[in-house]
This record gives structure tokens, C-alpha cells and sequence, in this order.
């Protein structure tokens, strides 16, 4: 073999890559299934503590293959207890996940990012002033989770009831759904009952409205489903989330109500942060309810979390329990989300890394979007 010839990383390959990798090398199904669990069960980088492959076995692996992780640049504890990791990959490119306890309970969700930066410019979110510089492949989407595991000794694999990483939100920097395909596979991966073992029903991907892949997504990964919403008309979705000019409300909601798996008992969750004076009115909550009348759905009501820059106010705390109480009272659930990470910069809308994208200009990455500037439309005031 060449010893100047990069290693290939073994994380983030499908199990018939994984397969396809070891039959080039002369090895049977079988080799792929001890990886598979020493990778994602047991959490081993290490071909030389992997015992249960003979020693001139565990050689021969070292000499073709690395088990990758992401570099932790920083690693953040919020005095809530909220854990951010800056995380950096081979080429400097950096991207951000987020851990946050559910409250009161020793468990909670990894945030996972999907691009470094994001294809989208939505104005109240810190990361929408990052271009986006790459998509993340499908190692470094599995390795997010793998790091956040490592940090908390969550190996080997728990018992779904004593884990204490027990759910997936793919809430992070980006937008998954410009990225499906390395999302899938990662997500494919973290499912998988012999590695990881994330329930499907455990596992929601958030997205803007890429229309035209959530039916893709419901019928490929059967994963919950959140729409980032944010306001109930167009004239408003347009101004503070430009992709609404390319899917309108009335795509977004049509594609909701055909999402696969939509039930009363798996609701799509509708996230909606609250910007003062733009869409908190009593008079919003009726129209919302209006926009999703018929859907299995809930809320998720996000006070907005400030930035260094941001040109918008979070809402006042009476305003948002009114807006609460008119969902909830037309049998809806809306929790009023508590923000988590404050201090750490990793609350909602927050994460941000520094990586920059050669050549690129904010006008190509709408482009690279599919979403044209309208020198017409008034800026959000």
C-alpha cells in the first residue's frame, strides 16, 4: 500500500458502503458487521482495542483507515446547563452543535448542524449572516453526535430508557433540506438499531420550507417533521425569510398536509419565534390558525433570542402568553419555549462560526438558494 495515500474515514458510510469497502480489500459481510458495531455501538476509534478482530486484522485496517472526529476547538457549558461544542473539520471549516437537557429530566436533544453557514438569509437568525461556505458531508453530521457522546462516556450504546442523548433535532446551522442527501445517510446511520439506535420517532428535522423535498423526506426517513414559520402571510415570510418568495405559504402548507406519517399522534410542529411590532399580534394567532386549519400540528413559540447586530426585538412577555393562550385555546398545544444556552450564544437562531467562503458574495449564495432578489419589496422595519 502507499503510505502517502490519504486513509479513508470509515464514519459516515452507509452500511453498504461499509460492505462495498470491506469486499475491496478481500472481506466478507461479515468484517462490515464487527466494524459497524465497534463504530456506533461502542464508540471505538481505536482498530487496536477492537478485540473482537484478530491482530494482523486490526494491522491491516490501521494501514487503509482512520476513525474520524471532528476537532473540538471549544467546548461551552452554559450555567443552565446547555452544552456548545465549536467543532472543526479537516480543511478549518468549523460548525456548531448544541446539547440541551430537557428541563428537570436527566436527558435531552443534540442540536446538529447541516452546513457550515446556510444557504438561507433569514434575517432574525445569527447564522443567516454567515454565507454558506459548504454542505457538511455525511461523517461530519454523524460525528456531531459522535462528539457529544464521547463528551458525556455515553458508551456502549444504552438502553433507549437510561440514555441520556436521546433525541436528534436537526435544528443547527443550515438548512437540511439543501442537503438531503448527506442528511439521509447520516440520519440512516444514527437510526440504525445495531449502532447509535436513535428512534425515527425520536429524530425532527426542522426545515425553512424546501418544498419541493419534504415529501422526499417523510417517505425516506419518517422522521418528525418541523416547519420554521415565523409569520402567517407572505408579505411578512417574504420580508424576514426570503425563501417564502420562492415557496409561498400556500406550497409550504399544502406540502405539510401531504407530509407522510402526518398524524394526530406525530404532529408536525410549527416554530414560530416572536419578533415585536412583525407578527405577535392577537389578530396573527387567528390567522395562523386559520393558515393550518385541519393539520395535525403544534407549536413551538420561540421569544427571540438577540445577536450582536440584530435589528429585531423579542416580543414582551405578556404579548407572547396572549398569543399562547388563543392557540391553546383552540385545542392546540403551544408551549412558550424558554431559551436555553443564552450565555453560551447557543440558543435558537444563535449558533454562528467563522468560517468564510472564498469569492462569495451574499448575491450567489440566494442565487446558489433559488431565491431572487425583489428590488421592489420594503425592507422588514
Amino acid at each position: 500500500m502507499d503510505d502517502t495515500a490519504p486513509k479513508t474515514d470509515l464514519i459516515g458510510l452507509s452500511r453498504q458502503a461499509l460492505v462495498a469497502e470491506m469486499a475491496a480489500i478481500g472481506e466478507k459481510p461479515f468484517r462490515a458487521k464487527q466494524l459497524w458495531h465497534w463504530l456506533y455501538n461502542r464508540g471505538e476509534t481505536d482498530f487496536a482495542r477492537m478485540t473482537s478482530i484478530s491482530k494482523p486484522m486490526q494491522a491491516a485496517l490501521a494501514e487503509r483507515y482512520v476513525v474520524g472526529r471532528p476537532a473540538v476547538e471549544r467546548d461551552l457549558i452554559s450555567t443552565d446547563t446547555t452544552r456548545k461544542w465549536l467543532l472543526k473539520f479537516p480543511d478549518g471549516n468549523e460548525a456548531e452543535t448544541v446539547y440541551i437537557p430537557d428541563e428537570g429530566e436527566a436527558r435531552g436533544a443534540v442540536c446538529i448542524s447541516s452546513q457550515v453557514g446556510c444557504t438561507l438569509t433569514c434575517r432574525f437568525c445569527h447564522t443567516g449572516t454567515q454565507l454558506l461556505v459548504r454542505n457538511l458531508t455525511a461523517a461530519e453530521i454523524v460525528g456531531q453526535f459522535l462528539v457529544a457522546r464521547d463528551s458525556y462516556g455515553e458508551w456502549p450504546t444504552p438502553d433507549d430508557s437510561t440514555r441520556l442523548l436521546s433525541n436528534i433535532v436537526m435544528m443547527g446551522m443550515g438548512e437540511p433540506l439543501y442537503n438531503f442527501d448527506n442528511v439521509a445517510t447520516a440520519l440512516k446511520i444514527l437510526m440504525d438499531g445495531e449502532g447509535v439506535g436513535i428512534s425515527k420517532r425520536r429524530i425532527t428535522l426542522s426545515t425553512s420550507g424546501v418544498v419541493p423535498m419534504m415529501q422526499r423526506c417523510g417517505e425516506e426517513l419518517g422522521v418528525n417533521l418541523a416547519i420554521s414559520l415565523h409569520a402567517v402571510t407572505d408579505d411578512v415570510r417574504d420580508r424576514i425569510m426570503p425563501i417564502n418568495r420562492k415557496y409561498p405559504l400556500k406550497e409550504l402548507i399544502a406540502a405539510c398536509r401531504a407530509y407522510p406519517g402526518a398524524s394526530n399522534a406525530r404532529r408536525i410542529t410549527f416554530e414560530y419565534i416572536m419578533l415585536k411590532g412583525i407578527n405577535d399580534s392577537a389578530a396573527d394567532a387567528r390567522q395562523l390558525l386559520r393558515l393550518i386549519k385541519g393539520l395535525p400540528a403544534k407549536f413551538n413559540l420561540i421569544p427571540f433570542n438577540p445577536w450582536p447586530g440584530s435589528e429585531f426585538e423579542c416580543s414582551d412577555p405578556r404579548t407572547v402568553k396572549a398569543f399562547s393562550d388563543i392557540l391553546q385555546d383552540a385545542g392546540y398545544s403551544a408551549p412558550i419555549r424558554k431559551s436555553r444556552g443564552q450565555d453560551i450564544m447557543a440558543a435558537c437562531g444563535q449558533l454562528r462560526s467563522e468560517s468564510q467562503r472564498q469569492r462569495c458574495s451574499r448575491q450567489q449564495a440566494r442565487l446558489a438558494a433559488g431565491i431572487e432578489d425583489d428590488p421592489h419589496h420594503a425592507p422588514a422595519g
